[in-house]
């Protein structure tokens, strides 16, 4: 038997289990070929697809010379992005923030679930492998930021970081930039908001409680499962349950207003862990909690799919079947007010348990509102400084 033959007797294209009389068409269609798992050792993604926006598909095969044995592991590559602004802004009606940072493209934390991920196929690459693998750094990010805030007609309301990729995922520990972007926001006293699922937030306790002192900060760490083979899979290189937990005790001690995200919300796979979740964090200290309902935009309902049945192939039909019961009979549904949350019975049970179990534990109680009165401009090199 030749080498190829044996690549694709032990990687064959993936089909869904189906119960539908034979011949007819499965809603769950065939799913591609994954990389070599010594090549992804350590990643969510199983694949890596060409974006949607290239005009030729990538395509790896074994062209009988044995090539495929000879392709490298996917190895982290760190590129310059050379935006030349830092802040990104948004309309939507159904989230709490007008404005944004992302020190980061592309996150080497690799949850295969990340909504991010298609945006990587605006960069001609690839929302699988090359999502988590092919990073792209702002280190100018805080300069920027602080000439944008110093523009006259610049109104401060609260900046959210994190909401796109993760800006305390492990190359932050090196490059800092996130670090220098919290400094520039406390000179400034301009409120901000974080999102990580990385224990690293902690390193940067100074500067947040300092800032929290003056309503000015607040971290919110998303908690998934508590399930650490769960966890290990579905988010290989973030921080584990257990080290989330002790982040979110050590900034509640610190004074720092903090918010446990039950996020994602995977039906039959990590909803039954709802009230544990909260539970454990409302015990390290948590006030307020919240949560989100899967999303699979564009390249990422594939990437998940090839996920599961990689890892949970006797959940994926039952998986799928309840999404779409929440989504419509869709995979996924991008209208504001229900893509958080979802609609139908199964969405609406998830939340009142997740409001139950909120009201049990006492949290959101109060809500923390950040402020705006200790906001100034930045001075601007050359900015003749006032008399008076």
């Amino acid at each position: 038997m030749s080498r190829a033959s044996s690549h694709a007797l032990k990687h064959p294209p993936v089909t869904a289990p189906s119960d539908n009389p034979a011949g007819a068409p499965s809603p769950f269609p065939e799913l591609a070929v994954a990389i070599e798992r010594e090549r992804r050792r350590g990643r969510g993604a199983q694949s890596n697809a060409s974006g949607r926006y290239e005009a030729e598909a990538r395509t790896a095969f074994d062209d009988g010379w044995q090539s495929l044995d000879d392709l490298p592991p996917f190895q982290t590559s760190v590129a310059i992005d050379t935006s030349r602004k830092v802040i990104t802004r948004n309309d939507s009606p159904d989230i709490g923030f007008d404005r944004s940072i992302n020190p980061y493209r592309g996150c080497e934390h690799g949850c295969v679930y990340c909504f991010a991920r298609p945006t990587h196929a605006y960069l001609g690459l690839s929302p699988g492998l090359d999502f988590e693998s092919k990073l792209f750094a702002k280190p100018d990010a805080p300069a920027l930021l602080e000439k944008e805030l110093a523009a006259p007609d610049y109104e401060a309301r609260m900046i959210a970081i994190g909401t796109n990729t993760d800006p305390y995922q492990p190359i932050e520990r090196e490059r800092k930039i996130m670090r220098g972007i919290l400094e520039v926001l406390e000179r400034a006293g301009h409120p901000v908001g974080i999102v990580t699922k990385s224990a690293l937030v902690t390193r940067d306790i100074d500067i947040l409680a300092r800032m929290a002192k003056r309503n000015l900060a607040k971290v919110a760490l998303s908690v998934t499962s508590l399930d650490p083979k769960l966890a290990r899979t579905m988010e290989p290189r973030a921080s584990t349950p257990p080290k989330r937990l002790e982040a979110i005790k050590r900034l509640t001690e610190a004074g720092i207003p903090t918010t446990v995200m039950v996020a994602p919300v995977i039906p039959a796979l990590n909803d039954s862990e709802i009230e544990r979740i909260l539970d454990a964090a409302a015990h390290a200290g948590a006030k307020e909690a919240s949560y989100v309902l899967l999303r699979l935009p564009l390249e990422v309902r594939d990437l998940f799919r090839e996920w599961l049945m990689a890892n949970y192939p006797d959940r994926y039909r039952h998986v799928f079947t309840l999404i779409r019961d929440m989504r419509g009979g869709r995979d996924y549904d991008s209208q504001w007010g229900t893509r958080m949350k979802g609609t139908g019975p199964m969405a609406w049970m998830i939340g009142r348990r997740f409001e139950i179990a909120c009201e049990k534990l006492g949290l959101n109680k109060r809500r923390t509102k950040l402020t705006t009165d200790h906001f100034a401009k930045p001075k601007r090199n050359g900015q003749q400084l006032s008399l008076f």
